[in-house]
């Protein structure tokens, strides 16, 4: 983020006469401003503007100081800051960079977020000013790098630099072991990572709302692409108990977002299902049809237990067979009508795709689920004809502070007339095989 030039900037820009010195640190390199002779002093060694800045305080010359600790395990004097001299440390949240300064200062932590894609957008409109015509191309590469490895400003302009990274934290999650789970525990709290840890390279800290409007810190995953990969690593390697445990501590900040990215993975928890099935409503064709018992609640046995991380189809090797209890969870976006799926083994095994919404209508078109059994036929192994004898459920699952969803969501137009033969039986498909289910969640389910 540059935080540390930025803070410089704005201090310059700051009266001389009420701020005259600022003193920036950054990795070996050390500077002093003079804003009222306007000149500036370059340090090899820190030992020695440290005595100038303490040199200074005794004088009466007030001043402020830039600490950025660039490189890591670096922890600053503890005799900052001097008399008349406010300081800033500017640092990555692994507390062996300052823990030890912190306990002998009156410091505040302040979380600063990492930037959002509007604000990595308006950077690439600037860089390409001059070239209006590849912008909208090269602003959706930015953004592709984003959602792999992480809002890095470093690595998301570097085509070369970003594939290492996402390289690096692909190797680091392939290579976890179960004693490295225990470094992800850090997940949906306010704790600090171990800097001295690889899995650091995959959590970042965000500030969230807490009660009363006040601010607090919270670990999570650097990106959705390596949250997926992470959490089915996790799912693969843990007790289910602990994972369950890991998927209710993150439980807040699956949900605040409004049950985007990797909020799948809480139907992995036995809790989390438990406390929905109650909720389970019937979306019905008609008001007075005869109902229909939810999969999931008649068999809630057959929820799923471990992850299934559909890869690109690209990428994909080999069609997979179908597996029951297994939460399947497509690594593409904009995956065709659903958000993920599972099967349950029941009588006439079932279909139950899960799709996250906060609309208060979520109709389908029947192009879109002639899409998903294509890519569902090339996934999977037999599926055209597994598919003839299976039924589907679809759950609509929305934040209880959502606008609710109340009625039937429909394949097509409300008139069927000017629809094609193919598309006119998918509708008829989806209108009297399909059942839909809604449940309103809320952190308060936990």
């Amino acid at each position: 983020m540059n935080a540390g030039s930025y803070l410089l900037y704005q201090l310059l820009h700051c009266d001389a006469e009420r701020l005259q010195m600022v003193a920036y640190y950054i990795g070996d390199e050390s500077f002093l401003f003079d804003k009222k002779t306007k000149t500036v002093s370059k340090y090899e060694e820190g030992i020695r503007i440290t005595n100038i800045v303490k040199g200074l305080s005794r004088h009466g010359v007030e001043g402020y100081i830039i600490y950025d600790i660039a490189r890591e395990g670096r922890n600053l004097s503890t005799g900052f800051p001097c008399n008349g001299w406010g300081i800033i440390v500017v640092t990555s949240p692994n507390e062996g960079n300052f823990k030890e300064w912190e306990k002998h200062s009156r410091s505040v932590r302040i979380v600063m977020n990492c930037p959002e894609k509007d604000d990595v957008k308006a950077m690439c409109i600037w860089m390409k000013r001059n070239e209006p015509t590849v912008q909208a191309k090269y602003m959706k590469e930015v953004e592709g790098r984003m959602d792999k490895a992480g809002p890095l400003l470093r690595y998301v302009f570097d085509k070369r630099a970003c594939k290492d990274r996402i390289d690096t934290c692909e190797s680091i999650v392939d290579k976890m072991t179960l004693s490295d789970t225990n470094y992800y525990s850090v997940l949906g709290t306010n704790k600090m990572c171990d800097g001295s840890h690889v899995s650091h390279k995959l959590v970042k800290v965000v500030r969230v709302r807490g009660k009363e409007d006040s601010e607090l810190p919270l670990n999570a995953l650097m990106s959705s692409h390596l949250a997926e990969l992470t959490l089915c690593k996790l799912a693969e390697l843990m007790v289910p108990n602990d994972f369950n445990l890991l998927i209710l501590a993150i439980k807040d900040d699956l949900i605040s977002k409004a049950l985007e990215d990797h909020s799948l993975f809480a139907f992995l928890s036995a809790a989390f299902v438990n406390a929905i099935i109650p909720k389970l409503t019937e979306l019905k064709v008609e008001r007075n049809a005869p109902p229909h018992r939810c999969a999931l609640r008649v068999y809630p046995h057959g929820r799923p237990f471990k992850p299934c991380l559909l890869e690109c189809l690209e990428n994909l090797k080999k069609k997979i067979n179908i597996e029951c209890r297994v939460l399947y969870k497509p690594e593409v976006q904009h995956f065709p009508l659903v958000d993920g799926f599972f099967f349950v083994d029941s009588p006439r095994k079932t279909l139950v795709g899960l799709q996250m919404t906060t609309a208060g209508a979520h109709h389908t078109i029947p192009s879109t689920v002639r899409q998903f059994n294509e890519r569902m036929a090339e996934y999977f192994n037999g599926w055209k004809k597994l598919s003839r004898d299976m039924s589907w459920d679809i759950i609509y699952i929305q934040h209880a502070d959502s606008m609710p969803m109340n009625g039937w969501q429909r394949c097509g137009p409300v008139k069927t007339n000017n629809l094609s033969n193919d598309e006119k039986k998918i509708a008829a498909f989806w209108e009297e095989e399909v059942r839909q289910y809604i449940a309103a969640v809320s952190s308060r389910d936990f």
